[in-house]
């Protein structure tokens, strides 16, 4: 069985107990951001699963993004990544 070489971790344990790979991830052509997509993103980046850069260039999006999405889910959770929701939850 041939196991392809990357730096940093194959899995990692999450603050609840699970545990993810990445496998996990979204695929790296992700067009469709839904928010169980950008939340797992999240969470990989939080457990040092992949870096915020690498996270950037793997998924063709800007460091403002993904900071906001980490924001959001600092403030409100993970229901603030819902698109419906940015009214909900955009700061006056």
């Amino acid at each position: 069985m041939f196991l392809k070489k990357v730096d940093g971790p194959r899995t990692v344990t999450l603050p609840d107990g699970s545990s993810m790979s990445r496998a996990d991830l979204p695929p790296v052509n992700t067009t469709r951001w839904v928010a169980s997509r950008k939340a797992a993103v999240i969470k990989g980046v939080a457990a040092g699963l992949i870096t915020r850069a690498e996270a950037c260039q793997m998924y063709a999006i800007s460091e403002e993004e993904l900071e906001s999405w980490f924001a959001a889910v600092r403030r409100h959770g993970e229901k603030a990544l819902k698109t419906t929701a940015l009214k909900q939850f955009r700061q006056p």
